[in-house]
Parts: C-alpha cells; structure tokens; sequence
C-alpha cells in the first residue's frame, strides 16, 4: 500500500512539473501588445465604457420620467 502511495505522489509531482514546463512553452509563443497598442486599447476602452454608461443613463432617466408621467 506505501508503495502505492509513493508512487501516486512520484506521479503527481512528474505531472506537475510538465504541466508547468507546458505553461512556459505557452508563455513563449504569446504575442505581448506594445506599450503605445496597450495604451490605444485602453483609450478606445474607456471611451466606449463611457459612450454606454452615458446611453444607459440617458435611457434610465428617460425610462424613470415616463413611469413617473404614468403613475402620477
């Protein structure tokens, strides 16, 4: 039964070990953005975010002011 246990945890630790040479193999062939690609991302990102919230906004109120007319 120890031996078995042994070799489970032998086998655990081996598979650990190429999982995490895998990982680094994967790392390798990752195309990383630029700094000025990362910062354009982020511009155009933020720029949408705020385009959203602004519409969800204007709808929310447009929305609260005609329960607000139904209900009165």
């Amino acid at each position: 039964m120890e031996a078995r246990v042994e070799t489970e945890h032998r086998s655990l630790n081996v598979r650990g070990r190429e999982f995490f040479k895998e990982v680094q193999v994967e790392f390798s062939k990752i195309s990383w953005p630029s700094r000025n690609e990362l910062r354009d991302s982020t511009v155009v990102v933020i720029f949408t975010v705020v385009i959203i919230a602004a519409f969800i906004g204007a709808v929310d109120q447009l929305l609260n002011l005609l329960v607000n007319l139904l209900f009165r």
